[in-house]
């Protein structure tokens, strides 16, 4: 009677916390492999970065990717009520769950789990956390078609699926059996997204073809469903992904990031823009609009050393510029600084047009001279790649900490 009494509370528990997380979307994939992970992580992001509030929960338990993949050390910390906890910050505006962060010290171990348990657990990740309002809930589910994805359309009865494929038929075989379990657990599926659909040669320019082509799309033709886009196979998220960095999605220059702002911005229009009958489409889900700088256009100016932020102020190897327009990042410069001399990288900096200084320590005197020119200054700026930093300012979600300089 205790356990009835006791699952009965937390179905209402899980209700009550659903009810605060307007859309959930659901990554799932026929088979391993496809970069389902990558996709559940920087579908996140992307959304984080679009001004969002985005929850981000990893229940692949035996093969957690997420921590990693986002570079994230944080543990889950205790909540405001008893038995409860919040998940990890990412982004001010963004939050996770994994059950890496609850393995303690050994994140190699192993997971050796029956159903009931998995079932349990992903439960708890629902109505034990403290998740802050959400505009988006993303869930990355491990392949195929068992206990995970199953807890998931049963606990969760409005989320909706995005099935993650590549061209070959060994994978569109598997995918189809996604697209019928969702059918048969009445899981709406928003579209597929084929990943690794071809390789730019570094020579050439041309496209490989490395497994084949269409097959995404002739699948979404059959089944009726939306091809929400085509990911290239490209060796920087391998690399980025490897050592937790998501600075790709801030770099156009790569086709596959201006293929997934494309897939992001579907996936919102099919979420968004949905509407119950009267009601305007904005209106609706009651999701803020981005949020961006208020100036139409400024220079970012960010100390660099090993493409990411310099700790050290005077003591960079270059300067990155970024110049932005409309809360949007225009163009990017990288530039070589004059010697190290009191007060001449604030002189010129000011003559490089530079408005803001995004740094992670600076000495007083420093801050002073910079100011004394008129540019803004921001300390204790996590050590980010330039782009992601210019990002979160001109999306008001920089974190800005202490100054790590103390001279």
């Amino acid at each position: 009677m205790a356990n009835k009494d006791a699952h009965e509370m937390q179905d209402r528990e899980i209700k009550e916390r659903l009810h605060h997380i307007k859309n959930k979307i659901l990554v799932m994939s026929g088979k391993g492999g496809v970069g389902k992970s990558s996709v559940a992580a920087y579908l996140s992001v992307a959304l984080a970065r679009k001004g969002y509030k985005v929850g981000l929960m990893d229940v692949d338990l035996h093969g957690p990717s997420i921590p990693r993949m986002l570079g994230l050390t944080g543990n889950i910390q205790p909540g405001t009520h008893e038995g409860k906890a919040h998940p990890v910050k990412y982004l001010p505006n963004m939050e996770v769950i994994s059950i890496e962060p609850l393995m303690g010290e050994n994140k190699d171990a192993a997971t050796i789990w029956r159903g009931p348990l998995k079932i349990g657990v992903i439960r708890q990740f629902i109505a034990d956390i403290e998740w802050m309002e959400l505009d988006y809930m993303v869930i990355d589910s491990p392949p195929g078609t068992g206990d995970e994805p199953l807890t998931i359309a049963q606990t969760i009865p409005d989320a909706k699926a995005v099935i993650v494929t590549t061209p070959q038929e060994i994978s569109l075989a598997d995918v189809r059996k996604s697209i019928n379990f969702c059918r048969q657990v009445r899981m709406e599926i928003l579209g597929l997204i084929e990943n690794m659909s071809g390789l730019t040669c570094p020579h050439c320019g041309k496209m490989i073809d490395i497994f084949k082509t269409r097959g995404g799309m002739l699948t979404a033709k059959r089944e009726g469903l939306n091809l929400l886009g085509t990911l290239p196979f490209e060796p920087e998220v391998v690399s980025k992904g490897d050592v937790g960095n998501m600075s790709i999605l801030d770099n156009d220059q790569f086709m596959i990031t201006q293929e997934f702002n494309k897939i992001v911005d579907e996936i919102l229009r099919l979420t968004v823009s949905k509407k119950d009958s009267g009601a305007k489409p904005q209106e609706e889900k009651e999701i803020p609009a981005p949020q961006t700088a208020s100036e139409h256009g400024k220079i970012l100016v960010f100390p660099v050393s090993g493409g990411k932020l310099s700790p050290h102020f005077g003591h960079c190897e270059q300067f990155a510029f970024i110049e932005t327009e409309n809360g949007k990042i225009k163009q990017t410069a990288m530039r070589t600084p004059p010697g190290h001399e009191p007060g001449v990288l604030p002189n010129w900096l000011h003559e490089q047009g530079a408005n803001v200084a995004i740094v992670g320590g600076m000495g007083e005197r420093a801050q002073q001279l910079l100011r004394e020119k008129g540019i803004e200054v921001i300390i204790g700026a996590p050590m980010d790649s330039p782009e992601s930093l210019a990002n979160q300012y001109l999306s008001n979600s920089l974190v800005a900490g202490a100054n790590i300089c103390d001279h």
